[in-house]
């Protein structure tokens, strides 16, 4: 009895598994590599530069990773810290070296949440394109982006006075459209087209109402930070955006990965998904509602980021094939690597390029790596739209 149990176990795992081969595990770790080399050029270079190997001394420094107070005080902030570990007030932090200060504290939680973002954006985007069955869809045709940028402009604009909400504001605007979307292409249910086609609609008019704002900003400082936030950009972030980002990633993309199996099935359309007995409606909601915390989580970190969200999933697709399992793990690592990749180029490239010390909108960037990306598929596909 207990062999043919642990036998069973055995096919089990086998079957489990089965989705996981060389194809998937190359594409996971040139991504990774990707994202390593990306993050040892973030914290090496900048206005105070230092060589590789200090920038490696720097992260790997024994005064963090050996005590867990100050490990801790990063991840969890230094008063939950204190909370969890009964660390008295009176215990004072160690001082930490000027490079490990600069590294830990400026340059590594910009990768970190570089990394979360683009999983995020990635997923959110595989996801929409499952239940739209439209290779066009993504969080900004949807109006998921469009609408968090015209949360953010108004909170920046006319309620100033709840600047500490932005991040909240933003999510809340983007849920918020797609409830709008869903209502305009609901008639006795949805459909992908009705979808998309709803979705272009509120993104336009949240785009004009967008542009209609700025004509009522008072300052200069007020646009600047308004065009930081609908381009993208992962200036200035530092842990309490990791520790924002951190949690809602986690429940998105766990639920994305539950929810492959049914990303599978609504490929097969609606009246196939109906017949194996799944109530297409409700499962299509239910993950699009997992798209948009997974943007959302996003936006509320870095701001409108485009083309990612719309480009990764085609890469993965190309790769590793349409199965949702491999689809939905390629984009956690692809992701990544595109938007840290990309985000060494607009917080490095100016100074290379113009000796200057201004940074581009990692937005900005990744439309100039989507655009020519999308129009390639335009001319390689010739019934683009159908997954």
């Amino acid at each position: 009895m207990g062999s043919r149990t642990s036998h069973g176990s055995g096919v089990a795992s086998r079957e489990w598994l089965s989705w996981l081969d060389s194809t998937l595990l190359g594409l996971a770790l040139a991504s990774v590599g990707i994202v390593v080399a990306s993050l040892f050029v973030q914290v090496s270079f900048g206005e105070y530069s230092m060589s590789l190997t200090e920038a490696w001394y720097a992260l790997l420094d024994a005064d963090v990773w050996y005590e867990p107070r100050v490990l801790l005080s990063f991840v969890l902030g230094e008063e939950l810290m204190r909370t969890v570990l009964f660390v008295p007030e009176s215990y004072q932090l160690p001082d930490l070296a000027t490079n490990t200060n600069i590294v830990w504290n400026l340059r590594f939680p910009r990768v970190l949440v570089g990394v979360f973002v683009g999983m995020n954006l990635a997923v959110s985007g595989a996801i929409f394109q499952a239940v739209t069955r439209n290779e066009l869809a993504s969080p900004f045709i949807l109006g998921v982006s469009s609408g968090a940028g015209l949360a953010i402009l108004l909170t920046l604009v006319v309620f100033s006075g709840m600047m500490a909400l932005l991040p909240v504001t933003a999510a809340l605007g983007g849920a918020l459209a797609f409830i709008v979307v869903y209502a305009i292409a609901w008639k006795g249910g949805t459909s992908p087209v009705r979808l998309v086609l709803a979705g272009v609609v509120v993104g336009t008019v949240c785009t004009s109402l967008q542009t209609s704002l700025y004509l009522f900003a008072d300052d200069v400082s007020t646009v600047q930070t308004a065009v930081a936030w609908t381009n993208g950009s992962l200036t200035g972030v530092d842990w309490g955006e990791v520790r924002l980002v951190l949690p809602w990633s986690i429940v998105a993309l766990t639920l994305a990965l539950v929810g492959s199996r049914q990303l599978n099935v609504l490929l097969l359309g609606e009246r196939t998904a109906t017949a194996l007995g799944m109530s297409v409606e409700r499962v299509r909601f239910g993950l699009s509602a997992v798209a948009i915390v997974a943007a959302s989580a996003s936006i509320a970190v870095a701001g409108i980021v485009s083309f990612v969200g719309l480009i990764v999933p085609h890469i993965v697709r190309t790769v590793v094939g349409s199965d949702y399992k491999r689809v939905i793990v390629g984009c956690l690592f692809v992701g990544p690597a595109l938007l840290v990749a990309a985000d060494v180029g607009a917080r490095l490239g100016m100074s290379v390029l113009f000796d200057s010390s201004r940074q581009i909108p990692v937005g900005v960037l990744t439309g100039l790596i989507g655009g020519p990306y999308f129009l390639y598929l335009m001319r390689k596909r010739q019934a683009l739209g159908d997954l």
